[in-house]
């Protein structure tokens, strides 16, 4: 079911969605609320993300998008049914109603439940400041939707807050259960690390910190001449190296001192299946946490080291 609702009220919504549930049967079971903060653009792309993350974890899905009409008015949009897990809502402010956004959301959230926010592209430098974050207890960006994806994941680990997360994370998880598998199989002295990956890839850069974080040595990072997102991750040991080498962005070659090199399933994911990933845990991630503050101490080397140069 579909109801649009022109020109309305937080009110005048939560009342469409209490007779819409009583007209079609719908109970009201969702584990918490989603804001998604996107611009037209992503609307689309957000949307089905949100569905498909709906059949995990139903819930009530706001989507807040700016409209471009010069009047002040708030045009509103409703979904659920058979076909939508949970309700999703969808908002588009005009005119100045565009910046007192958090006005009309703030009604319409669940009673007694957590709430994220998710930004799918551009996001504040300071998500936990800003008024739709400080209604969610997890905040989720996306570094890599920037348009400069190294400015984007370095402001967002210098503005970090608990409970804030980045999708660039989530993409490496697989990454990270490959090399500290490796490391825990091979238990040879680690000497040195090195992680290569496309120009302007905000993975590379999070891999590299979180390795030199876990591992407590510096870890080196450049770009490769090929290839799409993080490309080679090589663990120099005390009995040769430890190599994961990916060029198309599906399988990699593992290879390790006295093995033979193996292929390796290590699949890049769209963007539904990170944002249903993501969703799986709303405590803070302390691991995430301290790479942050690793990638930040990197990042205040390079600059003395720009200054001193």
């Amino acid at each position: 079911m579909i109801i649009t609702i022109p020109d309305t009220t937080a009110t005048g919504i939560h009342m469409q969605l209490v007779k819409a549930r009583h007209n079609i049967g719908v109970a009201s079971s969702m584990v918490f609320t989603m804001i998604v903060i996107a611009d037209l653009r992503h609307y689309e792309k957000a949307l089905e993300a949100c569905r498909d993350a709906g059949r995990e974890h139903p819930s009530r899905i706001i989507l807040v998008t700016n409209g471009q009409a010069k009047a002040d008015r708030v045009d509103a949009e409703i979904r659920l049914g058979e076909e939508v897990p949970g309700e999703i809502i969808s908002l588009r402010f005009h005119g100045e109603l565009a910046e007192h956004r958090d006005s009309v959301v703030l009604p319409l959230l669940l009673p007694d439940s957590p709430v994220v926010a998710w930004w799918p592209a551009a996001a504040p430098d300071k998500p936990a400041q800003d008024p739709l974050g400080k209604l969610a207890i997890r905040r989720i960006t996306d570094a890599m939707g920037s348009s400069r994806p190294l400015v984007a994941i370095e402001r967002r680990a210098r503005n970090y807050s608990p409970g804030d997360t980045d999708l660039t994370w989530t993409r490496l998880t697989s990454w990270r259960a490959l090399l500290a598998s490796s490391v825990d199989s091979y238990p040879a002295k680690i000497t040195g690390a090195h992680v290569e990956g496309a120009p302007d890839n905000a993975g590379s850069m999070l891999l590299a910190a979180w390795l030199e974080d876990r591992l407590g040595l510096p870890v080196t990072r450049s770009e490769a001449g090929r290839g799409i997102g993080i490309t080679n991750v090589t663990l120099s040991t005390t009995r040769g190296d430890i190599t994961v080498a990916r060029e198309d962005g599906k399988m990699a070659t593992f290879s390790a001192p006295g093995l033979t090199a193996r292929r390796v399933a290590l699949r890049r994911r769209d963007i539904n299946a990170l944002i249903t990933e993501e969703l799986r845990r709303l405590d803070v991630d302390d691991i995430f946490a301290s790479a942050m503050t690793t990638l930040v101490k990197g990042c205040e080397r390079r600059d003395v080291a720009k200054a001193a140069s």
